[in-house]
């Protein structure tokens, strides 16, 4: 469900919007065009809006100075904390993918950025069945994350970070679940939504599903 990485993530909690910046090396090409990517996915937002894995909030800021009406869901304490005291205005709320609480009405677009791939395959497949349910008739889930182009595409990228020495993203790579095109196709298509995607660095797709 993704809460393995929690402890991960309190610990990341101050030092987080440092890495999305580039500070760190090993980071640097994965958060590549960072705020250009937030913006993208709060573009396409609109209505009711729930967002997955708030983090620090950075796309909760754009989210809400479009003034659309956003719930945050997050499931580390310190993120959460940290969101807060940037922006007490967010509706923020314990949960996941997979566990959080009835939002009480039809939800227009889903979004999260970097944080789906916490979830394996067949979470995935759970999670957006549980949206489907969500959201109203031409709503959205709008997604950017890590995607591999393919099985043969995992296999080169992970070894061009090997050649280079790039030890904690390397095992990142290998021990989240990052996930290929192809399988995120098969479920978005066979939940009933209309998926396409768009390259936005070396490692992050942008993602967008509408459902029939």
């Amino acid at each position: 469900m993704g809460r393995e990485f929690i402890d991960m993530f309190d610990e990341w909690a101050e030092t987080y919007d440092d890495t999305v910046t580039g500070q760190d090396p090993q980071y640097k090409e994965v958060f590549d065009k960072y705020n250009e990517i937030l913006q993208t996915v709060a573009d396409a937002a609109e209505g009711y809006t729930l967002e997955f894995g708030v983090g620090t909030g950075n796309l909760s800021e754009k989210l809400l100075a479009k003034g659309l009406d956003v719930t945050g869901i997050e499931p580390s304490k310190e993120m959460r904390e940290h969101a807060s005291r940037k922006f007490p205005q967010l509706k923020l709320v314990d949960g996941d993918f997979l566990s959080f609480p009835d939002p009480g009405h039809e939800i227009d677009t889903i979004v999260s950025t970097w944080a789906f791939h916490h979830l394996t395959d067949e979470e995935k497949e759970q999670a957006v069945s549980a949206y489907v349910k969500l959201l109203s008739d031409g709503g959205k889930i709008i997604f950017a994350d890590t995607v591999f182009s393919s099985a043969e595409g995992r296999s080169r990228l992970i070894q061009e970070e090997k050649d280079k020495g790039y030890d904690r993203l390397v095992r990142d790579l290998t021990t989240e679940y990052y996930t290929t095109m192809e399988v995120l196709r098969n479920i978005f298509q066979t939940q009933g939504f209309h998926v396409t995607f768009k390259q936005m660095n070396r490692f992050v797709y942008l993602i967008t599903a509408e459902k029939a």
